[in-house]
């Protein structure tokens, strides 16, 4: 399993984000193989995690024509600057 980490400095978050976030998140989980993706913003930062069976979804994923957009967008609009982290998870565990 992979983990993708985005991390931002938000520039303005509008309306257009959130609707394509959500048309993106259901894109992810419905055509590539997502397994989870968890997203948070406080004040200036966001951070978002995604899980995948594989780095052939993960390249797939980015190269949508439509996450294509909101990465022109978001780097245009949305972020001051990201970064983005691909890890192969090594082990997982939890409790309860």
């Amino acid at each position: 399993m992979f983990a993708v980490i985005f991390k931002a400095n938000v520039s303005k978050l509008d309306d257009q984000y959130s609707a394509m976030a959500a048309e993106l998140r259901k894109l992810a989980f419905e055509k590539y193989n997502c397994r989870d993706f968890i997203a948070v913003t406080e004040g200036a930062k966001e951070v978002a995690i995604s899980y995948w069976d594989s780095e052939a979804d993960i390249l797939a994923w980015k190269q949508d024509a439509l996450h294509r957009v909101a990465q022109q967008t978001g780097a245009e609009r949305w972020y001051l600057n990201y970064q983005v982290e691909v890890l192969e998870l090594k082990r997982s565990y939890s409790a309860g």
